[in-house]
């Protein structure tokens, strides 16, 4: 059985550390779902801006899953770098894209959460980033319900501390608020903290070490949240 987690959100979910800074992940049993099947998973994970993706947290969040566990993982990853949340709603292509994606992986798999990592886009005005809570409950609340699985943990990262200095992304405290809002208000939910993190010296993109680190703090937060849910990987 492999157990399947969606991958969604802008470019820190996608990737964007230099593949060369960290030593490759090779694990046999760990996969993504490209074109329609399961291939064993490499990095790039994501091709969403091909010469720009790289390294993610989804490869090293998978590879410790399956080493504690012994059990079989996929992703399945529909992240893009550079959208807003306006951008994932209900009828759009990044929103039917995750849908498609999740549906046809199904078939072939059992979905087990869903990670998040996505706000950076939003954090330009203070109205977007006001706007960002309902906005994100609206997507998911979709999403869930077209995906047709309620009961999975669904697993939100912290915008990168370093927005601080960055001066097109200054309401990023107002977007983090949120998303820690988000996820204490149902047992489901999930939140990583990136503090002590670093970026690619771009005040925007997680460095590749830091990428590793986000992947395992998401497989931390999913064991908690599994947890609390009663579930486990098959």
């Amino acid at each position: 059985m492999i157990n399947s987690f969606l991958l969604i959100g802008q470019s820190n979910m996608a990737g964007r550390g230099i593949v060369t800074e960290v030593a490759p992940i090779i694990n046999e049993n760990v996969f993504s779902f490209k074109s329609g099947q399961w291939v064993t998973a490499t990095e790039p994970l994501h091709n969403d801006k091909p010469g720009l993706a790289g390294i993610g947290p989804g490869v090293s969040f998978a590879d410790h899953l399956q080493r504690k566990y012994d059990k079989t993982i996929g992703l399945i990853p529909c992240a893009l770098g550079g959208t807003a949340i306006m951008e994932w709603q209900k009828g759009g292509s990044l929103y039917n894209n995750a849908v498609e994606q999740t549906m046809e992986a199904v078939l072939t798999s059992k979905l087990k959460g869903i990670l998040w990592h996505q706000g950076e886009s939003d954090t330009h005005t203070l109205s977007d980033a006001q706007l960002y809570k309902d906005r994100f409950e609206t997507f998911l609340a979709d999403l869930l319900r077209d995906i047709g699985d309620l009961n999975i943990p669904i697993i939100l990262g912290q915008l990168g501390e370093f927005l601080k200095d960055n001066p097109t992304h200054q309401n990023y405290e107002v977007v983090n608020k949120s998303l820690l809002e988000i996820a204490g208000s149902k047992a489901c939910y999930g939140f990583v903290t990136t503090e002590g993190l670093n970026h690619r010296g771009d005040l925007l993109h997680f460095d590749s070490v830091s990428q590793r680190e986000l992947g395992i703090r998401y497989a931390k937060s999913y064991d908690e949240c599994s947890r609390r849910l009663g579930i486990s990987l098959e």
